[in-house]
């Protein structure tokens, strides 16, 4: 049985003047200091402190763990109360999280500051951002989403080696001290600026405890649900792929210099991928991406080489990250509508965030266990694979019902 439609309509409520251009500051503002100032940051943190590098790492994964449960109720106070409030103050508490990294003075601290983090991550990050430009725009939202991620998407060019020239500057917990003050001054002011206090109130005339009843139905349907489920086998495979092709790489011949600038042109590659997204008819986005992954992911596994040819299959992975994540942005709103995006976005993104956070140890767990990293990408190319097939299932279904 499908899903009950909530309202399957996109209202385009209107976007503030500038409201884009905010929304393109504070995302790139907040991935750079609330993910990418810890992936630079471990090495200086663990020769000073001592602390295992997999345990400064394993902070900022549980803090991804975090912002995945969080995104759940982050959903429905977006939907409930508008962005202002809650994305304004998800902004301070990235600063207060921050400040706290800096100041920890053990390891138990800092993990505690980096679950903070993630709170602060689920209130400020893609999730609410999606749903927001969803809200503003309707039918026309992805030619924005497409621009805000394009731009985000240089948040590690920019960060990066700034919190790179802090840390040499001054030391890692001035440094992070100091990317606290950038994204209070930046972000916050931004927020609550430009962003609706409030949404335009609902036109609909389903009474409101019949309305929640739906949204059970929704959320407990096959068609949610198997597409959930689709999603996360595609994002677990990509990424866990991805994130480990440094190692797949070198196992086909390539030197480290090498491998890394594979590893950078997967990047590269998910801006070309984001760029591609709108060109890609609606209905079949779903298996056209996954039937891409499959193959490029394969393509990774089976040929020993050469090296460009696969660095090559490298970037098609990631443009195919890039369309997912733009996938990941409109499906719900294409399926179910506007009313309550906020929280289908947050119970159907919960998931494909805490594999996100679980990929970069789950490539070397699987390599371990199956004796290589080529081995993994194997597994990940059935994984794939598997994602295609349910994918090509799904489409066809939905023509049947449609029909």
């Amino acid at each position: 049985m499908p899903a009950p439609a909530l309202s399957r309509t996109l209202v385009a409520e209107g976007a503030p003047r500038g409201g884009l251009a905010a929304l393109c500051i504070t995302q790139t503002t907040g991935w750079g200091v609330l993910y990418y100032s810890l992936i630079v940051g471990v090495r200086p943190i663990s020769e000073e402190t001592g602390w295992d590098p997999a345990l400064v790492t394993g902070a900022f994964s549980a803090g991804l763990l975090v912002s995945a449960t969080a995104g759940i109720a982050v959903g429905k106070i977006l939907d409930r109360t508008g962005p202002r409030a809650l994305m304004t103050g998800g902004s301070l508490i990235g600063v207060l999280a921050l400040i706290l990294v800096g100041l920890a003075p053990n390891l138990p601290v800092f993990f505690a500051a980096w679950l903070v983090a993630g709170t602060a991550q689920a209130a400020v990050l893609y999730q609410p951002a999606f749903t927001v430009i969803s809200r503003w725009y309707g039918p026309a939202r992805v030619r924005p989403l497409t621009v805000l991620t394009l731009t985000a998407g240089f948040a590690s060019t920019i960060f990066a080696p700034l919190t790179a020239a802090l840390t040499s500057a001054f030391g890692w917990r001035v440094a992070f001290i100091i990317l606290a003050g950038i994204m209070g001054i930046i972000t916050v002011p931004l927020h609550a600026r430009y962003l609706n206090r409030n949404w335009a109130p609902t036109t609909s005339g389903t009474p409101a405890t019949d309305h929640r009843v739906m949204m059970r139905a929704v959320r407990r349907s096959p068609e949610f649900l198997g597409l959930q489920a689709l999603m996360v086998l595609l994002c677990l495979a990509l990424y866990t792929v991805t994130l480990n092709i440094i190692p797949v790489l070198m196992e086909k011949g390539a030197d480290y210099t090498t491998a890394a600038l594979g590893l950078g042109l997967v990047g590269a590659g998910q801006v070309g991928g984001r760029l591609l997204f709108a060109a890609i008819p609606t209905g079949t986005r779903l298996p056209v991406i996954a039937g891409t992954a499959a193959c490029a992911v394969l393509i990774l596994a089976a040929l020993p080489g050469p090296v460009p040819l696969l660095i090559s299959a490298g970037m098609l992975a990631g443009a195919v990250r890039g369309c997912q994540t733009l996938l990941q942005a409109t499906i719900v709103g294409d399926r179910w509508g506007s009313r309550n995006l906020g929280t289908l976005q947050g119970i159907f993104a919960a998931p494909l965030t805490a594999v996100t956070a679980i990929a970069p140890a789950l490539g070397p767990a699987i390599a371990a266990w199956l004796g290589t990293y080529t081995a993994m990408a194997y597994a990940m190319a059935v994984a794939t694979g598997t994602a295609a097939f349910l994918a090509v299932v799904e489409r066809l279904a939905r023509g049947s019902r449609a029909g």
